[in-house]
């Protein structure tokens, strides 16, 4: 299984990125996909998330109203769509996946791409 996720950079604060994760080696529309992050010295965080279906979607609440997170399931990929972004969005991100019906916490999550870096400049 591999998830690569791609998309980071750096930004000026309010600015917007879009983050992609490709999966491959997995039967992608029986994962539920996940977004973390983690900013130096902190632990990794959920930040979204998103059901097999794509009809379903939790956010952590620092990010409700500026994040959106989407899917694909003939691309086999996942996004999350990062708007007004702050300094404290600064963070590399993951991509996970997760089969069961959980899908909201680090332990939840089966298999973790490499992570892209967002930096957010004020």
């Amino acid at each position: 299984v591999q998830l690569q996720a791609f998309g980071g950079g750096l930004v000026q604060a309010g600015g917007s990125l879009r983050l992609s994760c490709a999966a491959s080696g997995l039967t992608f529309s029986r994962y539920a996909m996940g977004w973390f992050r983690q900013a130096p010295g902190k632990e990794r965080e959920f930040v979204a998330a998103i059901s097999w279906s794509g009809i379903t979607t939790y956010y952590t609440d620092s990010v409700k109203g500026r994040f959106a997170i989407s899917r694909d399931n003939v691309k086999n990929t996942v996004y999350l769509q990062m708007n007004s972004l702050k300094p404290e969005d600064t963070a590399v991100y993951y991509c996970a996946a997760a089969s069961g019906s959980y899908y909201r916490g680090r332990s939840d999550f089966d298999y973790w791409g490499q992570g892209t870096e967002v930096t957010v400049s004020s």
